[in-house]
């Protein structure tokens, strides 16, 4: 963003909102940004912003409607353009991947504000990484690497071959041709979506559910139906009827060790259950195990790929929580068949992940640096889980509940009192705290809040619990 500092403050952001109008980055139709989201751009107080924008309208460029918002108008428009473009508006809307709830767009946009305390982010904080075997591996690997060309189509060998030996230590036994190197867990889900589901098809999975603030699935004209959860995982009755109720072709969906966003980890038994059942009813599963390594107490139960005898299982594994969300570095493993399908589609979208990621990720595991970190990280989340316990007692005791995870990274708090949830979250966002509210996970969670120990700091998660009883305190008046 370019301004003339020696404007008035007023006339800058007119310039700035006339500058994108005139280049087409903010086409006709298209909503501006909110009066809150201005102020806080050019750290003015809302009065300045609303002269600025009775500028824009006495031009014509904008118009403020009821329950839409101010949007850019044609009134002075096609006099500033030689030919009149097309209505982006309505492509936008005709998009066939559904945009995320507002609330989530929210969320996401605030979340790369750092003076924000972050008490619900899913991610390691920056303290955790380590940033100098990270140089060392990424000056090793490209001092070595003599071309940057794509992989093989499911992906580079020495990393599927370094999975598919890492993933033996909890049950796992699979040959590298059996492994899809992915972007992330969130792009194999999309694979999956698109590769193997048919459209009106349903996908059952535990309620609450990240999932639900996604919309990867239903994008694909694919349903969810959510199963009730106890401090076990999926109830497994639950799920048999949900099974015999439905006559599509289904698919289940779990996160069976530290689900997100409860914190729940499925027993052992529970998982022979669900297995015994999605054998007999010749129902497929993906396995989410993406928080597997992130064990405080103690490592969970053997993953469900590893009792899957006959191929139900498609297992989704990645880097992302445990190391670096930037290296875009996650696995898919299932009967070859399935992964032979899934690698070409994934040829098709994108021709593979990063060369670069995929050689530094072999590094990381294949030198045994990989192992290394996460333990130093179970030891951290610990102690930050710890913190926050300690912090939710004392402040929180009385307004609210909660289950103490035994790995993971999240607490999902319920709060007792019956306050507006709504005006919690901007409330906190106002004072600098971003949470996600259980709502984005399912509609009837929210009376819950899901916190995490992972991001911020242990001084931040204190203050930060400590704002939010008393902001719940102040909402209960």
């Amino acid at each position: 963003m370019t301004t003339n500092k020696k404007l008035p403050k007023y006339w800058q952001i007119v310039d700035y909102m006339k500058e994108k109008i005139e280049n087409g980055e903010w086409p006709i139709g298209s909503k501006i940004p909110s009066q809150r989201q201005l102020a806080k751009l050019f750290h003015v107080n809302r009065s300045t912003v609303i002269t600025a924008l009775d500028e824009l309208m006495a031009d014509g460029l904008i118009q403020g409607l009821i329950g839409a918002g101010t949007i850019v108008t044609n009134n002075t428009w096609s006099l500033l353009a030689t030919n009149p473009p097309p209505d982006w508006s309505e492509y936008v809307k005709a998009g066939i991947h559904k945009p995320s709830k507002l609330i989530v767009r929210e969320i996401n946009e605030a979340e790369a504000n750092k003076e924000l305390i972050h008490l619900s982010k899913g991610e390691l904080a920056p303290q955790l990484f380590p940033l100098e075997t990270m140089q060392s591996i990424m000056k090793s690997v490209s001092d070595e690497i003599d071309y940057f060309g794509y992989e093989e189509q499911k992906g580079f060998l020495p990393l599927r071959e370094a999975i598919s030996k890492y993933v033996k230590s909890f049950g796992i036994h699979t040959s590298a041709s059996s492994i899809l190197i992915v972007s992330g867990a969130l792009q194999a889900l999309q694979l999956i979506s698109i590769g193997l589901l048919h459209r009106e098809s349903t996908v059952l999975l535990e309620q609450p559910s990240y999932l639900y603030s996604l919309h990867v699935f239903q994008s694909a004209n694919i349903n969810l139906s959510g199963i009730s959860m106890d401090h076990h995982g999926i109830l497994p009755k639950e799920l048999l009827k949900r099974i015999k109720y439905s006559q599509k072709k289904n698919i289940l969906y779990s996160i069976p060790s530290f689900q997100n966003p409860t914190g729940a980890l499925m027993s052992q038994e529970r998982r022979k259950e669900i297995i015994k059942i999605c054998e007999k009813e010749q129902l497929p599963i993906i396995e989410d195990d993406i928080y597997r390594e992130l064990w405080i107490d103690e490592p969970p139960p053997a993953p469900l790929k590893s009792i899957d005898k006959y191929g139900h299982v498609l297992y989704v594994g990645s880097l992302s929580k445990t190391l670096s969300p930037g290296l875009r570095i996650g696995w898919i493993i299932g009967p070859e068949p399935v992964i032979d399908r899934l690698s070409d589609i994934k040829m098709q979208t994108d021709y593979g992940s990063s060369s670069l990621s995929q050689r530094v990720a072999a590094e990381w595991i294949n030198k045994g640096f990989y192992e290394e970190h996460v333990a130093n990280v179970r030891i951290q989340l610990k102690e930050r889980r710890q913190i926050m316990i300690r912090a939710l007692n004392k402040y929180c005791a009385d307004v609210a509940s909660w289950d103490i995870p035994s790995g993971g990274l999240f607490i999902w708090l319920k709060v007792v009192p019956s306050i507006p949830m709504k005006k919690l979250f901007s409330e906190a966002l106002s004072r600098g705290i971003l949470l996600n509210p259980g709502r984005i996970y399912e509609e009837e969670s929210d009376r819950y809040i899901r916190l995490s120990y992972g991001y911020a700091s242990t001084e931040q998660i204190n203050y930060g619990v400590k704002l939010l009883s008393e902001l719940i305190r102040k909402l209960m008046t």
